[in-house]
Formats: structure tokens, sequence, C-alpha cells
């Protein structure tokens, strides 16, 4: 597919968490990462406002297992509490995912140049990305590197259906959708031979409105740094 990248990200523990399960404080991780979360992932990679990543698949490689931990978050009015986190454990993922101009962004169309964001893009996942990576929450600290989607042997290969009931897919976000909203999106992943195939985020029927927002504005060669700048500083450096 055009605009096409495809990396591996891993780590000792993830924590994508399900916002149906942090009543009281408590975090519960989904077994497999959200749109959302893989999306946030790829813009550590490589990021800039112009862009929309839209994830196509991702791979799951090592058996869901999960691990529970005592820990002391700090609460918004001070002080400490007591909660128990529930974490996957030895994780490692394939993602394959490719950018589109946001639309939506008329201000930004002086950076629409796909070449060269895609030649960056690509430069950004042999280097690890350009960002701290994360799986899910800080404390899940995550390495990229390049691979090919579909090489190597994963755990669920040979298992042809896995459903995973309703789960989150990801959020709308005003600058992405053109509405002045904030909203959740619901879906059903299957996981077919250790594979799930996403659906557009347009695609998805559950949706859930959070509250009215408005988009972040950037101004090109003041508040962001322009393609064709940023291509001859990686020029330079490598």
């Amino acid at each position: 597919m055009r605009n096409q990248i495809e990396f591996e990200v891993s780590g000792d523990y993830a924590l994508f968490t399900d916002p149906l399960m942090k009543l009281g404080g408590e975090k519960m991780t989904m077994q497999i990462p959200s749109y959302q979360a893989l999306k946030g992932i790829t813009e550590s990679v490589y990021w800039k406002p112009s862009l929309i990543w839209i994830i196509d698949e991702v791979r799951v490689m090592k058996p869901i297992r999960m691990e529970s931990k005592g820990v002391r978050p700090i609460n918004m009015s001070g002080g400490n509490t007591l909660a128990n986190y529930s974490y996957l454990r030895d994780v490692k993922y394939q993602v394959r995912a490719h950018f589109e101009f946001n639309e939506h962004r008329e201000d930004l169309k002086g950076d629409f140049n796909e070449h060269k964001h895609h030649n960056i893009a690509k430069r950004c996942v042999q280097a690890g990305g350009r960002r701290d990576v994360f799986l899910g929450t800080r404390e899940c600290q995550a390495y990229v590197e390049p691979c090919e989607f579909g090489s190597g042997e994963g755990f669920y290969d040979a298992i042809d259906e896995m459903h995973f009931g309703v789960m989150l897919h990801g959020m709308n976000y005003p600058d992405e959708t053109g509405a002045n909203e904030l909203a959740t999106r619901l879906w059903q992943p299957v996981m077919k031979f250790g594979v799930v195939e996403f659906i557009r985020p347009e695609a998805c029927t559950l949706i859930r409105p959070i509250k009215q927002m408005e988009p972040k504005s950037f101004v090109l060669k003041q508040s962001m740094q322009p393609v064709d700048d940023l291509a001859k500083e990686l020029e330079v450096e490598g």
C-alpha cells in the first residue's frame, strides 16, 4: 500500500487500559493493543500534524499473558494511594500502517509532500523512532525496529479465529474529523491466525461523544517545522 511502513514493537510489559476497567483507580489491560494505542506508537516513530496515521493490521507474536502488580499512584490532590494494575507481560507485535494527509488542515497544505514524509518515516523506523515509545503507559518502555510484516513465527499462527468482544478502537479528535467534538469509538475485533485487521475509524458504528473540543492551530515555520527543512537536517545528520 502507498506510504506504508512496517515495524516490530516489543517490551517487557504493556498496559492498554480499558476505560471500563478504571473504576476506583484500578487499571486492567486489554488483551490486544487498540487501534489508538498502535497509532500513538506510530506517531512516536514519526508524527506531523499534517499527517494521519492509519493502522492497517497488527500481528501478535507472543502469547497473551497477564501479570498483576501492586502500585502506589500519585493522587491529583496529593499523596499516594494503593492500587492493583494488571499488565500484559513480555509482548511483541508486528505493525503495518500507512499515512494519509489530513484534509481537514487546510492551513498545513504547504507540508503535503508525500515522498519526503514517507522517506523520513522509513528512516525513523530504522532509528527506532523519534520519540520515546511506550506500550500504553509511560512505565511500559518499548523498542521499535524494522521488520517484514508476516516474517518469523508467531504464537497464534495456527489458531484460525479468536474473538475479544466489544473493545476500544480509538478516539475521534476534532483536527482529524472536522467536528469540534471529542468522541470514543468501539468495535469488535477478531484475530485470525495471529493477525487483527483494523477497520478504518470512519467505519466504526459505535461512537460515544465525550465533550466539545476545538483543534489546536499550527503555523508553518512558527509552531511546526516544514518537511522540506526537516529533510535537509536529516541529510546533514546522516
